[in-house]
C-alpha cells in the first residue's frame, strides 16, 4: 500500500532502508473500508493542513523536531492553554512554573540521569553541569519541600504548562506527533496515602469530562513495571494494585500492558479514538512512591510525626503539540467555532461597502470575536471560496442591501445561509456557540 525510506533503528547515522507496507483482508468490504480510511488520513494529514491553513511550520534551518507556530496556530494553542487553566483552577489546582535548566545533581538524585539520559540534553555553565528538563516533576517537588507541610495542607495539586525537551532520533520525528520540544499540561498531586484513591478517581473524572468536551471516545490501559526502573518491589506492587482497584471499583474497563510503566511507577494510560478510528495516547496517571522517598518529602500527620506523601504525575491532553496535531486531523482542519483561530471573516461585495464593513469588523473585534477581513477588489465568489478553503466557520457578506439595512448576512462554511441579523445578534450567536463548545 505504500513505500517509504527508513533508517535502521531510527538512527540517521545508519544506512537508509526501503520500507514496504502491505496488508491483506478476508473480504472485499473490509479492504475497501481500510483503503478509504487511508485516503481520509492523507486528506486530513496535519502536516499538509498545517501548511495550507497557515498554522505551523518546521524548518531545517531552525532544527528538526522544533515547531514554529504561525499566528493562527499560536491562537489555537492559546485557546487550548486558556481552556486548560480554567479547567484546572476550578478543580483546585495551583498554577506553578519551573526553570528549563536544573543542576545535574538533581537529575542524578531523581534517577532520570541513570534511566533517561539518552533522551536528555545537557550543558555546562561556569563549571556547573545542568540538564535541560525532559519532565516537570523535579521543580514541583522543590516547591512542595520549600516549607513544612501538615496533613491539613494536603492534597497539594501543582499544575504547569511546562515546556520540555527530549532527544528523539531524527528518523522517528513526525510533524507535531513526534518532536524534540513540546509543552505538557503537567500536574503533580502530593497527598496522604488515605487520599490517594480519591485523587486518582478525581483525575479519571477530569479526563472523562475533557474527552466529552472534545467528543472523543477513549479506552484505558494499566501499564506495569518496566525492565528499567527504580524503587522496590513492594512499592511497585502497592502502586499497581491501587490503580487497578480504583478502576475496578468504579467499573472502568481496562487492559493490562505488562512492562510499559514509567521508570518510577506504574500508570494508567488513556487512549483516545479520533474520527478515523485511530488510537492516540494523551492522558496518563502515574503513581509514584519512589521520588517522594528520594527527595525526602514529608508532612506532619495528625499524631504530630513525619510521614511520607504519595505523588501522582498526570497529564490530561498530554503534549500540546501532539494534541493539536490530533485535533487538526480529527476535525480535518474545520475546527468548531470555540476552537477556530478565526471564527468569522468579513467580505465586501464592492469597494463602496468598505466603510460599513470596517465598522462591522471593528465591532466584532471589540466583542472579542476572532475576526479577519477581505476587502480586496475581487469577485465575491472567489473570496467565499478562499474562506471555505481556510475552513473559517462564518463568512459575513457586506453588500449594498446590508449597508442600507445596517445588518450582516452570515454564511456558514457548510454553505448554509442565515437570515440577515444585527451585529450584536451575531456576537451573541457566536458567544452562545462557544459557551456550548460548538
Amino acid at each position: 500500500t505504500n513505500l517509504a525510506g527508513a533508517y535502521w533503528r531510527g538512527d540517521e547515522k545508519n544506512k537508509m532502508l526501503q520500507r514496504i507496507y502491505g496488508t491483506a483482508f478476508s473480504d472485499t468490504k473490509t479492504l475497501e473500508d481500510y483503503l478509504q480510511r487511508l485516503e481520509d488520513a492523507k486528506r486530513r494529514d496535519h502536516r499538509k493542513l498545517g501548511k495550507s491553513l497557515d498554522l505551523f511550520s518546521i524548518h531545517e534551518d531552525a532544527g528538526a523536531g522544533l515547531v514554529i507556530y504561525h499566528p493562527k496556530g499560536a491562537m489555537l494553542r492559546s485557546i487550548l492553554e486558556d481552556f486548560e487553566k480554567r479547567e484546572h483552577l476550578k478543580r483546585g489546582y495551583q498554577l506553578v512554573r519551573g526553570p528549563h535548566l536544573l543542576k545535574l545533581d538533581l537529575w542524578e538524585k531523581s534517577g532520570h540521569f541513570e534511566n533517561y539520559r539518552e533522551n536528555m540534553y545537557f550543558t555546562e555553565i561556569e563549571g556547573q553541569k545542568y540538564g535541560i528538563k525532559p519532565m516537570n516533576c523535579l521543580a514541583h517537588m522543590l516547591i512542595y519541600k520549600s516549607k513544612i507541610r501538615s496533613y491539613r495542607d494536603l492534597p497539594q495539586r501543582y499544575f504547569e504548562l511546562g515546556t520540555v525537551h527530549r532527544h528523539e532520533k531524527s528518523g522517528v520525528l513526525h510533524g507535531l506527533f513526534r518532536v524534540r520540544e513540546f509543552t505538557q499540561d503537567d500536574a503533580h498531586i502530593l497527598c496522604t496515602p488515605d487520599q490517594l484513591e480519591q485523587e486518582i478517581k478525581g483525575v479519571i473524572d477530569f479526563v472523562e469530562d475533557v474527552m466529552k468536551i472534545f467528543k472523543f471516545e477513549y479506552e484505558m490501559e494499566l501499564s506495569t513495571r518496566p525492565e528499567k526502573s527504580i524503587g522496590n518491589d513492594l512499592d511497585w506492587e502497592k502502586a499497581t494494585l491501587i490503580l487497578g482497584q480504583v478502576m475496578d471499583k468504579n467499573r472502568i474497563p481496562y487492559i493490562v500492558k505488562e512492562g510499559e510503566g514509567a521508570f518510577y511507577g506504574p500508570k494508567i494510560d488513556v487512549k483516545l479514538k479520533d474520527a478515523l478510528d485511530r488510537k492516540w495516547q494523551c492522558a496518563t496517571i502515574q503513581c509514584d512512591f519512589v521520588l517522594p522517598e528520594r527527595f525526602d518529602l514529608t508532612f506532619i500527620n495528625s499524631n504530630g510525626t513525619r510521614e511520607r506523601p504519595v505523588m501522582l504525575h498526570r497529564v490530561i491532553l498530554g503534549a500540546m503539540e501532539r494534541f493539536i496535531g490530533i485535533l487538526i486531523e480529527h476535525y480535518g482542519g474545520a475546527f468548531p467555532t470555540w476552537l477556530a483561530p478565526v471564527q468569522a471573516i468579513v467580505l465586501t461585495v464592492t469597494d463602496r461597502n468598505m466603510g460599513f464593513a470596517e465598522e462591522v469588523y471593528n465591532q466584532l473585534t471589540s466583542g472579542l470575536l476572532r475576526i479577519e477581513k477581505d476587502f480586496r477588489n475581487e469577485k465575491l465568489g472567489l473570496k467565499i471560496r478562499e474562506a471555505q478553503l481556510q475552513k473559517i466557520p462564518y463568512m459575513l457578506i457586506i453588500g449594498d442591501k446590508e449597508v442600507n439595512d445596517g445588518v450582516i448576512s452570515a454564511r456558514v462554511r457548510s454553505g448554509e445561509k442565515l437570515k440577515p441579523m444585527k451585529i450584536n445578534e451575531f456576537i451573541s450567536l457566536v458567544q452562545e456557540e462557544c459557551q456550548n463548545r460548538g
